[in-house]
C-alpha cells in the first residue's frame, strides 16, 4: 500500500509497461492503443502532479487580477465580483506554502521525533519511557486508521464499513471552521 500518488502512478506505469501491454494481443489494435493511452495519461499525471497546486494557485491569482481589471474597466457594479475576489485573495494568502514544503516539514519533524524517542529509550527513566511509548502508540493508531481510510478504495479492508470516511478523520480547513 502506498499513500503518495507519485509512487502509485509510477507503479501503475511500470505494471502497464511490463505486464499489461506485453499481454495485450497485438492484433487488437484498439486494445493496444487504449493501453498506450493509459500509459500516456499516467505519464502526464506523474510529470504534472508536482505542479498542480502551483498551477491552481497561479490560476486563482490571475483570476483575482482579472477581477480587479474588470472592476477598473467598469464591470464591477455587482458586489458579487468584489466579494468573490476578496474571498479568493484570502484563500490565496493562506495557500502560500507549497505542498512539497509541507511534506518536507513533516519529514523533518518525523526525523527529529525519531531521534528524541531513541534518546529517551537509550537514556531515559522507565516512567518517561512509558509516557513516550503511550503517546507514540496512540498517534500510531490514529495514523494507521487515517492511512487505511485513505486507501479504502484499494479493497484491502476485510470490513470496509468499520473504517470511517477519510474526510471525518482530517482536521478541518480554516474555511470549514
Amino acid at each position: 500500500m502506498q499513500l503518495r500518488p507519485e509512487i502509485q502512478i509510477q507503479s501503475m506505469i511500470k505494471a502497464m509497461m511490463e505486464v499489461v501491454l506485453p499481454a495485450v494481443d497485438p492484433s487488437n489494435e484498439l486494445a493496444v492503443q487504449q493501453a498506450q493511452l493509459v500509459v500516456g495519461h499516467l505519464s502526464i499525471f506523474a510529470q504534472r502532479l508536482p505542479l498542480q497546486y502551483r498551477y491552481d494557485r497561479d490560476a486563482l491569482d490571475r483570476l483575482i487580477a482579472l477581477a480587479a481589471d474588470l472592476k477598473a474597466a467598469g464591470a464591477g457594479g455587482d458586489s458579487s465580483l468584489e466579494q468573490a475576489a476578496g474571498i479568493g485573495a484570502k484563500v490565496l494568502e493562506r495557500a502560500k506554502a507549497d505542498p512539497a514544503e509541507l511534506v518536507q516539514a513533516a519529514r523533518a519533524l518525523t526525523a527529529a521525533m525519531d531521534t528524541s524517542i531513541r534518546k529517551v529509550f537509550a537514556e531515559g527513566d522507565e516512567a518517561t519511557q512509558s509516557r513516550v511509548e503511550k503517546v507514540t502508540l496512540a498517534m500510531g493508531r490514529e495514523q494507521l486508521l487515517r492511512d487505511r481510510a485513505w486507501l479504502i478504495m484499494q479493497g484491502w479492508e476485510p470490513d470496509p464499513a468499520s473504517v470511517p470516511a477519510i474526510d471525518t478523520l482530517l482536521a478541518p480547513t480554516p474555511a470549514q471552521g
